[in-house]
């Protein structure tokens, strides 16, 4: 897994603890990068409750990782921007990703953080600096 980072900060704001509407057991506090209109990303939520895991649901969309936070969740992800670009979107088509070099990364997270809708969901992070990609959505099990 990649380098462990400090989730309790972000932005100026405590993260952790935060309160959360979804008590129960924990295996430390969870947030979750969501987008409610993603089957995925609701398949995920639905393993975090039932689990009665304590979480943060973030809407990645409304709320956009800043680049250095993008950049912390693929080192601990172990991935590069290309891999969790979602390069099936119509937006990814206009600026031509498919065919932008993986030489230049920070092309790729600008790109990223500029269009929240390019990246991979859901995203679990947990306050222990791990993260994982809920895809399939039962990934998240590894995680917890």
């Amino acid at each position: 897994m990649g380098a462990i980072f400090d989730w309790t900060r972000r932005r100026g704001q405590d993260r952790w603890p935060n309160p959360s509407p979804h008590a129960g057991p924990s295996v430390g506090a969870v947030e979750l990068w969501h987008n409610p209109t993603c089957s995925k990303s609701r398949a995920a939520k639905a393993i975090l409750d039932e689990r009665g895991v304590a979480y943060t649901e973030r809407s990645y969309l409304d709320e956009p990782p800043t680049a250095a936070e993008l950049d912390r969740i693929l080192t601990a992800l172990d991935l590069e921007p290309w891999h969790l670009a979602r390069l099936g979107e119509p937006v990814a088509a206009e600026l031509g990703m498919k065919a932008w070099p993986h030489e230049d990364r920070g092309r790729w997270i600008t790109a990223l953080i500029e269009h929240p809708i390019l990246i991979e969901r859901p995203i679990l992070v947990a306050d222990d600096g791990r993260a994982r990609l809920g895809r399939p959505p039962e990934a998240v099990e590894i995680l917890l």
